[in-house]
């Protein structure tokens, strides 16, 4: 039940939980948790997560190109040095308990408790659902005097660990869905350069955004 009101609980919570952290955090971070919520909430339709999108995307916008969620800059307490303490058994068991949605449990934790909590549980599958393909070059070509076609590349495929850590691996043509690369037949024309994103909201629904230079 709580799956299908998830989307309505992320919108109305974004906002309480934006005015719940002090002023003078706000600055720091609000971009993030606003991200953080809107994202699994499946970018419902209001100004604060139309924003929050907007520079989600303009991070992976280059240069430089940047994590478009930095879940260390909202107030839960995930630190790339810091180590975390599970508390997402005690979450998940206290949503089944209470009738409470496991999103009201999760935001209990941010505004009581720093959300020191370790995110690897299913709830947070949506941030490690987020993937920046940085297609540096590609190109597919008749090369030579004898027409052989020739595939060149230079692609990063940007990942984020079990705990929000974000980090860069090369990858390959093969490995990448059609939206980042079209096609991959020989040809003149058939050459590619730019950056995506792509991610799962709360529910699953795939999204992505493709942006070329």
């Amino acid at each position: 039940m709580w799956c299908r009101s998830i989307r309505n609980w992320f919108f109305g919570v974004a906002m309480s939980l934006l005015s719940s952290v002090a002023p003078q955090a706000v600055k720091a971070y609000q971009v993030d948790c606003a991200i953080l919520l809107c994202l699994a909430g499946g970018w419902p339709a209001s100004a604060e997560c139309a924003h929050a999108r907007a520079v989600f995307i303009r991070r992976i916008t280059p240069w430089p190109i940047e994590p478009p969620l930095q879940i260390w800059r909202c107030p839960m307490g995930v630190s790339e040095r810091a180590p975390l303490q599970s508390k997402a058994p005690k979450i998940w068991e206290a949503s089944n308990q209470t009738g409470q949605t496991l999103g009201q449990v999760i935001l209990a934790q941010v505004v009581e408790d720093g959300a020191d909590i370790d995110i690897s549980g299913l709830e947070f599958d949506f941030v490690r659902s987020i993937r920046v393909w940085d297609v540096r070059h590609y190109s597919h070509r008749e090369r030579g005097r004898d027409d052989d076609c020739s595939e060149n590349y230079n692609m990063l495929l940007g990942t984020y660990g079990t705990q929000g850590d974000f980090g860069w691996q090369r990858t390959t043509p093969a490995a990448a869905p059609q939206w980042v690369l079209p096609s991959r037949r020989c040809s003149s024309s058939n050459w590619r350069r730019g950056v995506g994103v792509e991610w799962e909201d709360h529910e699953g629904s795939h999204g992505y955004e493709w942006v070329a230079y």
